[in-house]
């Protein structure tokens, strides 16, 4: 594939303004593997009211919280490290099983969360009102079935409990299958960010207060506050 078309197969696929980021990113991480630029929209969804599926619909595939050491971990293939951290700050874990073999995940967080991704710590607003989800994984021979709809009734049902209306997640604005898999749930744009990192440094510009922050350890982060529509 030429120059030629793989920059507009880029701008067809992700637009102009999202292409140049996303090329800004390739041509960095050539120059330098640890350097990177992410670009995300910020994005809330309701807290659905009544189940996707009808009872007899996914039958075969249990729904069930994933807690730290359990075996089922070890599939997730994500680093132990990033794992722990998520643990330590009181996430949640759903994971979806089909024969005792995990097939899908969704990770809650009932209050702020610190991004594992980028240095920055989200706050989701209302207070008590909002959730954050994050990573949440299908396996591709299971993304026609019903994993990815029994997996957000069971978040739903959990947030439900507890009295919260929205949940608040980050999503690449170079994930073109992920942004249009969220359209599907309601999404509500909210925000947006971007962070070019430059070994130890990073640079981050938002929409959202405090709008511009340099990072030069991994000890300093922003902290974005994130509120629901309306």
């Amino acid at each position: 594939m030429s120059v030629i078309t793989q920059l507009r197969s880029t701008f067809s696929s992700l637009g102009w303004h999202n292409g140049v980021w996303y090329l800004l990113g390739q041509t960095l991480q050539r120059v330098n593997p640890r350097c990177h630029v992410f670009k995300y929209y910020l994005v809330a969804q309701p807290v659905a009211a009544q189940t996707r599926l009808a009872a007899h619909q996914g039958a075969s595939i249990e729904i069930r919280p994933i807690l730290e050491h359990d075996p089922a971990i070890a599939t997730m293939g994500r680093p132990a490290a990033v794992i722990a951290q998520r643990f330590m700050q009181g996430a949640v874990c759903l994971g979806a099983f089909r024969a005792d073999t995990l097939v899908g995940y969704l990770w809650l967080q009932l209050g702020t969360y610190l991004e594992d991704e980028v240095r920055c710590r989200f706050i989701p607003q209302p207070a008590h009102q909002a959730a954050w989800d994050f990573d949440i994984f299908v396996q591709p021979k299971h993304r026609i079935g019903f994993a990815f709809a029994k997996l957000w009734d069971a978040a739903d049902a959990l947030m439900r409990a507890r009295d919260i209306r929205w949940t608040m997640s980050r999503i690449s604005a170079f994930n073109t299958a992920s942004l249009a898999a969220h359209q599907k749930l309601g999404l509500k744009n909210v925000g947006g960010c971007v962070y070019v990192v430059l070994g130890n440094t990073q640079i981050t510009v938002s929409n959202l207060f405090p709008f511009v922050h340099v990072s030069l350890s991994p000890a300093r982060f922003p902290t974005l506050r994130v509120n629901a529509p309306g």
